[in-house]
């Protein structure tokens, strides 16, 4: 008779979100004090000598189980037992079924998943798995096996991650997430995509034990391919993915845009010299492009392998910041309708790995602040009329902010500038017709109304700054002081006649009733709005319109004050050195 036979089997169905368990008549039930204790999940030594001929014993769906010679008929019972409507758990419950230890004695629960009926049996490790912290992660009959390792004391909201590839292959991250109170798992993955299985994982680990809602992915090499697939099926279950030198099937690439939208933060460790490296190139990509959150850490010289770092600090306090995302300065009027997504520089910095005798390229959030932005629903298919605020980590006192109409850019150096002294970016909306003043009136009186302060910044860039001048000729008691790059001071908002007139014949001459900025400064003037104009002395608008401004405003008895930057044209778009534009806006904020 088997060990698990003498010990006495209890099994695990998680079916339609219920829970049963049968234990073997007879046969004592293991206590539950015997069974308490932590969870972890590690990458050792690998088992075989490279990733890809795991790939392969994986395909081969071979593999090891220790079954009593009963467990057809528990199966059978379970199809009554199903009907007993058992309630899934909401509160921590202890794993139960042989200890064995791994990785500075922490206690490991060793299982078997049946695809077919759903049922989740404890095991006995092998004794060889036990001395080398491994696992027979192959598939045989539609059989699998999975790892719980538990913490010593478990973490507030009893955390976890969970990984489908390579257990026990450089598992230092998991040893340090269990050092601070993670559960660790770890579920044998399917060949190509993964479904059924992995879903009747997850609700054994939330629904029958109760840890986390949302769990952290580790995956490293293949093991990308399995959280990015997954993880882009069910984003509300994934709380971040740490993917190491990961894979990514082609077909997998467009789930990455459904875990920018579910604001779901990646981090990437990879090796310079990589031969996967482009997945992680082209994902980073796709988050920019979509507001997401992702980290590189990328080591100079350093091929496929090793993974990980020696030091798993960094990437263990990256996991335990992102399983509980906050957002501390919502603004109230940002509800549930409002997406949130992420604005940061695309910097690059250099950190020296002291164990690896390196330095690593790192950018993204945690290496350069990072701001959170939330975007109203806007109307159609194509969201028009959004308009986004992204909000500083500390406001200013008063609550200052800018109407920001142009592209908000990675490198809008002036926009992180004035973001990191307190200031929120409003971007206002931008219609089908341009830019629409009573729009952007609806936008300050709600941030007004939201206890913002009444006097605004006004910012824009080309043409977008000429929609700030109209919006601000209309508004003069409501801007504090007006800076505009390289501007074209004409604008879709004064040729737009009021609602309910008719529109002109051509759209791009001024209606009757309106004056382009360029000839309307004198409200202003008479406000006293202080004007600065940053160019570049090769910008084709700078003679007709800077200086024509310029001229006109100084008559006006206006104060303004123009820069210009030699040698450059109407690009780039936002100038290297942000401080002379931060140091006029904070000398005129009133």
């Amino acid at each position: 008779m088997s060990a698990i036979a003498q010990r006495g089997t209890q099994e695990y169905f998680v079916n339609d979100q219920k829970k049963f368990s049968l234990v073997s008549q007879g046969i004592p039930q293991p206590s539950l004090a015997s069974t308490v204790g932590s969870q972890n999940r590690i990458h050792g030594a690998e088992l075989v000598p490279s990733p890809e001929s795991k790939e392969r014993a994986r395909t081969m769906n071979s593999s090891r189980r220790h079954f009593r010679s009963g467990l057809k008929l528990f199966f059978a019972a379970a199809i009554v037992w199903a009907s007993s409507n058992a309630k899934a758990a909401d509160v921590y419950i202890p794993f139960e079924g042989e200890k064995t230890t791994w990785h500075e004695g922490f206690e490991r629960y060793d299982f078997i998943m049946d695809d077919a009926t759903g049922a989740i049996t404890p095991m006995t490790a092998p004794a060889s798995e036990v001395t080398s912290f491994g696992i027979d992660v192959s598939i045989k009959g539609g059989k699998r096996r999975c790892v719980v390792v538990v913490p010593k004391k478990a973490a507030p909201g009893n955390p976890w991650s969970w990984q489908g590839c390579y257990w026990n292959h450089q598992p230092q991250t998991e040893v340090e997430l269990l050092r601070r109170g993670f559960h660790i798992a770890f579920v044998a993955p399917d060949p190509v995509g993964q479904g059924k299985a992995w879903d009747l994982w997850y609700k054994f680990m939330t629904e029958t034990h109760g840890l986390a809602k949302k769990s952290a992915f580790i995956g490293m090499s293949k093991g990308g391919v399995n959280e990015f697939n997954w993880g882009g099926a069910n984003p509300d279950k994934v709380a971040c993915i740490y993917a190491d030198n990961p894979a990514v099937y082609d077909y997998d690439y467009v789930k990455i845009p459904v875990l920018a939208q579910h604001d779901i933060p990646l981090l990437h460790v990879v090796g310079t010299e990589d031969f996967v490296l482009r997945n992680t190139m082209v994902v980073e990509k796709i988050y920019h492009q979509w507001g997401g959150s992702i980290t590189v850490i990328m080591k100079e010289g350093v091929a496929h392998h090793p993974h990980s770092l020696e030091d798993p600090t960094p990437i263990a306090d990256w996991i335990e910041q992102h399983m509980q995302p906050a957002d501390a300065n919502r603004p109230a009027f940002a509800d549930s309708t409002y997406t949130k997504t992420h604005y940061y520089s695309l910097d690059s910095s250099y950190m020296y790995l002291k164990k690896e005798n390196t330095y690593a390229t790192v950018r993204g959030p945690g290496y350069v602040p990072s701001y959170d932005r939330y975007t109203s629903p806007g109307t159609g298919n194509f969201h028009a009329d959004a308009m986004s605020i992204v909000v500083p980590e500390k406001p200013a006192p008063g609550k200052l902010w800018v109407f920001h109409p142009s592209f908000l850019e990675r490198d809008s150096t002036v926009a992180l500038a004035l973001l990191a002294k307190g200031y929120y970016i409003v971007q206002p909306p931008i219609s089908g017709s341009g830019a629409v003043q009573k729009k952007w009136d609806e936008v300050y009186k709600l941030m007004v109304d939201n206890g913002f302060a009444e006097k605004v910044v006004m910012e824009g860039t080309g043409a977008k700054a000429g929609e700030s001048y109209a919006w601000a000729i209309a508004n003069p008691d409501k801007v504090s002081v007006i800076c505009a790059r390289n501007p074209l001071m004409r604008s879709l908002m004064s040729n737009t006649p009021p609602i309910g007139s008719p529109a002109p014949l051509d759209p791009y001459l001024p209606s009757p009733s309106k004056t382009q900025p360029i000839d309307n400064l004198a409200p202003l003037a008479k406000a006293g709005v202080p004007i600065l104009h940053d160019c570049g002395s090769l910008d084709p608008w700078l003679k007709d319109n800077t200086r024509v401004v310029e001229k006109r405003y100084k008559e006006l008895g206006g104060k303004i004050t123009v820069l210009v930057t030699e040698g450059e044209g109407h690009f780039p778009l936002s100038r290297k050195d942000p401080k002379p534009v931060v140091d006029f806006i904070l000398s005129h904020q009133r």
